[in-house]
């Protein structure tokens, strides 16, 4: 897997016989009273790892757009203008940037329901942002986020999703809950390997791959989360697979390997930060 483009909102890899565009939503910042450790309890401190600014946590916020030239699959949506910051919402302009058109995706596939990766379904102003929309894919246990009156236009389009099933013949839904109930993996296979897009996995790269039990305080079954992260990273370790995640450093693909220390992982992003 290797990046071949790549401008201020997106990054185009190679991978295999299919293209993965990252798209950069933003991001965001909040307090590092936000981590937690296993007893539930914010972090006393910080390794000098971990970057803060402005005394806060810099979470990125991506999305990921799968395409074997005929067929595609856009994975989250970002955050729109439900968050009301400026550095959110920019996945219009990342699309426009990548020379993709939003009225020919006809899948979305969300890993949760948190807004900052459902409500880009509905642009700023109340309309649709992709037109041509056939199906949204999400996770059973959040797909109640639907009844909100900003996502009605999208609501019929809805496939809930209970078990690991296939959406192509590249793309399958694997559920991971924890994060949230329905939270969800999506597993894209080519002829050069494996690439897992995750959405809240991991928030803080520069920690949660280091020591995989710090949890994060929206972990609405902390443990859960805890134990999906585990397996999927053991996952990860394996040879050709390869992690695209919401909350990576821009454009948040990488590789990852097991640390030699403990518990531990290395993640080695297989492009330079963006952003």
């Amino acid at each position: 897997m290797r990046v071949i483009s790549s401008g201020r909102h997106h990054a185009v890899f190679a991978f295999g016989d299919l293209r993965v565009v990252s798209l950069r939503d933003g991001y965001i910042d909040m307090p590092p009273t936000r981590l937690r450790g296993e007893d539930g309890c914010a972090l006393h401190a910080l390794p000098p790892a971990v970057p803060l600014v402005g005394g806060n946590l810099r979470l990125a916020v991506n999305a990921f757009f799968v395409t074997d030239g005929t067929r595609s699959l856009l994975v989250d949506t970002g955050a729109s203008d439900n968050w009301h910051v400026p550095s959110m919402g920019l996945i219009y302009q990342a699309l426009d940037e990548a020379g993709i058109d939003r009225a020919l995706i006809t899948d979305v596939a969300i890993t949760h329901d948190h807004e900052d990766h459902v409500s880009g379904l509905v642009m700023p102003g109340g309309s649709e942002a992709f037109t041509g929309l056939e199906r949204v894919w999400i996770g059973a246990g959040d797909a109640s986020v639907f009844t909100e009156p900003r996502l009605a236009p999208v609501r019929d389009r809805v496939v809930p999703v209970t078990e690991r099933v296939a959406i192509n013949d590249w793309a399958t839904a694997v559920p991971t809950p924890g994060h949230t109930p329905g939270h969800t993996v999506y597993e894209i296979t080519s002829s050069a390997g494996r690439l897992l897009v995750w959405g809240d996995t991991v928030h803080v790269p520069t920690l949660q791959f280091e020591q995989p039990d710090v949890a994060w305080e929206f972990d609405g079954d902390q443990s859960g989360a805890r134990s999906a992260r585990a397996a999927l990273l053991e996952q990860l370790a394996l040879p050709d697979h390869f992690v695209a995640g919401a909350h990576l450093d821009s454009p948040g693909i990488a590789r990852v390997s097991p640390s030699g220390d403990g518990d531990g992982y290395a993640l080695e992003y297989l492009a330079p930060p963006i952003g």
